[in-house]
């Protein structure tokens, strides 16, 4: 019980409650539409090509203002960048709602989807990071992967409620609704990290001009990301794995309901992406367990992704909905224990002035995946169907293991590192 209270201090708990309650918050928020968002984009008129092109240009949005951003975080404070995320996403969000109603061309869904990747970058990078500094200043000795899984833990519930309400909206109104009540809540969300939400252990450097602090970005990124071969061949990886991950996500949407037998029964979709929250909540809180199982976190890392690729693959050949679900579970699952591991794992080689910085690098090649991997997919499926595209990413995924090897191989610390 000592040892308890020596590690998690009413200081070091207040951050962790603050940043529950903003990752609640922004799941939720972004989830009301992740169960229907395929189909809203079908719904106004687009091709699987263009819907994933749109969420192709969204990743581009991502890949363009990442570094820009990632100076905010750097040298305005965490806090802003957050406020600055909220802001944007809300407006676009309302801006994606028009759109629909306007059954508009696709050229302004690729501009507003630029602009929802630019709300996006504002919080990538940012928010773990002034987890990781403020946890530092309250004295926290506690293992990063717990307090990553237990933010996993509240993403799947908060997911889960999300996801069966944007399900359930959409049947009983329109598909548009879910995108209002989450512009809503992403209000609600800035006056919550207003109030609450302070930098802790970071003081902002504001001495030089935006220029400048954009080419001291793209130096420390290189310096403590890329010239530090296991954190550049982790980030490296991510384009694959990350790229593939986004598309299966989305394209799951319509090709359950198609395995379903019913296009129009948007209420599955959110059931299905509630299915899926559940499954992150399981991971979330057995990840540090199952990372106790492994001496190494790059281990975890290469058994989830040689998992992933098969599940896909499974997903793929698959014609029956249930067994589908399953494999959906399973898809989940490993995603979400390998996600509070390679947090870990990036955070502990990274020192905490260059944090966000590095992180929203290694967001930025993730993104830079999906700008590609989308649309080809996407492709893919308009000409072979979803399960054809569902196993051409296992293979394009499949890319990203002699990376992950590599990093490895240099047998950095970081890896070992007890929890």
């Amino acid at each position: 019980m000592q040892r308890w209270v020596r590690v998690v201090n009413p200081a070091a708990r207040r951050v962790q409650r603050v940043y529950l309650t903003l990752m609640l918050g922004n799941t939720l928020a972004a989830s009301f539409i992740w169960g229907i968002n395929t189909l809203f984009l079908l719904d106004a008129g687009l091709s699987n090509f263009e819907a994933f092109a749109a969420n192709a240009f969204f990743t581009v949005g991502m890949v363009i203002f990442e570094i820009p951003t990632g100076v905010v975080a750097d040298t305005v404070g965490r806090k802003a960048s957050y406020l600055l995320g909220t802001i944007t996403l809300s407006v676009t969000t309302g801006l994606y709602w028009m759109l629909w109603l306007w059954q508009a061309p696709f050229v302004w869904w690729a501009l507003v989807s630029v602009l929802l990747g630019l709300g996006f970058t504002f919080f990538s990078g940012a928010v773990e990071a002034w987890l990781v500094d403020a946890l530092a200043a309250t004295g926290y000795t506690g293992s990063l992967e717990a307090v990553f899984g237990r933010g996993l833990v509240v993403t799947g519930i908060a997911m889960f409620s999300g996801s069966v309400l944007g399900g359930v909206i959409a049947q009983v109104t329109d598909l548009g609704m879910p995108f209002l009540v989450r512009a809503g809540v992403l209000m609600l969300m800035f006056v919550f990290a207003f109030i609450v939400m302070k930098d802790l252990g970071f003081t902002p450097d504001r001495s030089a001009g935006p220029l400048k602090a954009i080419r001291n970005v793209l130096s420390q990124s290189i310096e403590h990301g890329l010239k530090r071969r296991s954190v550049r061949y982790m980030i490296l990886s991510a384009p694959f794995v990350g790229g593939v991950g986004i598309y299966a996500f989305y394209a799951l949407q319509p090709y359950l309901l198609e395995l379903y037998g019913d296009p129009t029964a948007y209420s599955i979709a959110g059931l299905a992406a509630a299915v899926l929250s559940l499954a992150q909540v399981a991971g979330g809180l057995l990840a540090p367990r199952i990372r106790s199982l492994f001496a190494k976190r790059t281990s975890v890392v290469l058994v989830a992704v040689i998992i992933s690729i098969g599940t896909l693959v499974a997903l793929g050949l698959n014609s029956l909905f249930w067994l589908a679900i399953v494999l959906l579970v399973v898809w989940g699952f490993v995603f979400a224990v390998v996600g509070p591991v390679r947090q870990a794992y990036l955070n502990d080689m990274i020192p905490s002035k260059q944090r966000a910085t590095v992180l929203s690098f290694d967001s930025l090649f993730g993104s830079l995946g999906g700008v590609f991997i989308q649309p080809a997919l996407g492709r893919a499926a308009d000409l072979q169907g979803y399960g054809t595209s569902l196993v051409i990413g296992a293979v394009v995924e499949l890319i990203g293991l002699p990376l992950l090897l590599a990093s490895r191989r240099q047998k950095d610390p970081a890896d070992a590192r007890t929890i």
